[in-house]
């Protein structure tokens, strides 16, 4: 066995995520593939546009064996975060022998150069400078890095998926990982591009046009179901949510640094729709995805104490034969199982964890037309192939 592990979201599943699974059997002679994918919510401070179950069907009929969640307050972390809590579900499982990404640069080589730079760069005082005075965290550490390195470093840098790379690097690196990193060359349209080729259209390009109700079939290996999430559905909800917490309360969530609190509050009181909402929180400090993890964060009840507690369990949203026997492989440092409740009862941690997965789940069966009924983590059956 060999056994390579995928960090992913798959929103959507396309053939993108194909080529990249093919890839990593082909080019990396993986035997088995397995995705530690987000949940019900996203990095880039969205909701999915499928739920997770459904997400983890479409990536088992393209060439994985098992699907593994990350939990919401990593999925909806920093890059640093997100990056964390995967490798470290990647690690507890005590059996993967390779972390595959996909990255702009394909060049592991440089990434990992590109790494040590970074894990130089914010420590050092300058960048400390740049960010108490008002930079955001790319801006300070873009600054930082040209003092000490060559140009080819912040030209890594600026490529989105070379920036999660550099991430899952760094996260290996931290905790003295024996799992070996391996990059695939991103394929076809780049990240949040609009262009298309060779069949292959960005996730958010897809999103766009699903939302809009145009063909993706085309971008696609997998069927899509009909009914599908949008955040706009939300809008009522978080803003009834933030208007009634005190800043404070905002103080306590994810990133909500240097009195951003205080301007979320005032914007809640005045704005009318999400897009006003936004326009009158942002700042050159903060990007606008730090804005929207922030304001879901808000939503959810996630709070720093959240953000800071690494995994608790792992579980499992699908698999096939081949996924059954990497679990059988598995010398697991963590409770695993495709049952929340079961997980729920292995410590005040998992259920804490596990309480707060039904609970965003609940309110993410709100952002569909069809709205989901509640209950649907203790319900949902794994996918088994």
């Amino acid at each position: 066995m060999k056994i390579a592990a995928i960090i992913s979201e798959y929103n959507p599943f396309h053939n993108g995520h194909r080529f990249h699974i093919d890839c990593t059997r082909h080019g990396f002679e993986a035997t088995h593939v397995v995705p530690v994918m987000s949940g019900n919510f996203t990095q880039r401070g969205d909701v999915a546009v499928f739920d997770k179950f459904s997400r983890a069907r479409m990536a088992l009929e393209s060439g994985v064996d098992l699907v593994l969640e990350l939990p919401v307050a990593a999925s909806l972390g920093s890059a640093e975060q997100f990056a964390a809590g995967a490798v470290g579900i990647v690690n507890a499982l005590n059996c993967v022998d390779l972390l595959s990404f996909g990255s702009e640069a394909g060049d592991i080589d440089l990434l990992s150069e590109t790494a040590g730079a970074v894990e130089y760069a914010v420590q050092t005082d300058e960048f400390l400078g740049f960010m108490r005075r008002g930079s955001t965290y790319p801006v300070a550490l873009t600054k930082t890095i040209e003092k000490y390195y060559d140009d080819i470093i912040n030209e890594t840098l600026a490529a989105p998926n070379n920036t999660l790379a550099v991430e899952y690097l760094r996260a290996l690196s931290r905790t003295g990982s024996s799992v070996a990193p391996v990059t695939i060359k991103r394929h076809g349209a780049g990240h949040d591009s609009a262009e298309i080729g060779d069949n292959i259209a960005s996730a958010s390009q897809i999103r766009k046009l699903l939302l809009s109700g145009e063909s993706v079939s085309e971008f696609t290996p997998v069927e899509y179901p009909q009914n599908y999430a949008d955040i706009s559905r939300l809008e009522t909800a978080i803003l009834y949510k933030l208007r009634t917490m005190t800043a404070d309360e905002i103080r306590n969530v994810p990133n909500v640094l240097h009195g951003l609190e205080n301007r979320i509050a005032k914007a809640a009181k005045a704005a009318k729709n999400l897009p006003e909402l936004m326009f009158l929180i942002k700042t050159k400090r903060y990007t606008l995805a730090r804005l929207r993890r922030i304001i879901l964060c808000c939503l959810l009840g996630i709070t720093k104490t959240h953000a800071k507690t690494p995994p608790q369990y792992i579980r499992i949203l699908g698999m096939n034969q081949k996924g059954r026997e990497i679990l059988a492989a598995t010398d697991s440092t963590l409770p695993i199982d495709a049952s929340l409740s079961a997980l729920m009862r292995r410590g005040d941690n998992c259920r804490k964890q596990g309480a707060l997965e039904v609970r965003t789940s609940d309110i993410y069966g709100l952002a569909y037309e069809k709205p989901l009924p509640c209950g649907l983590e203790l319900t949902s059956k794994p996918i088994i192939y």
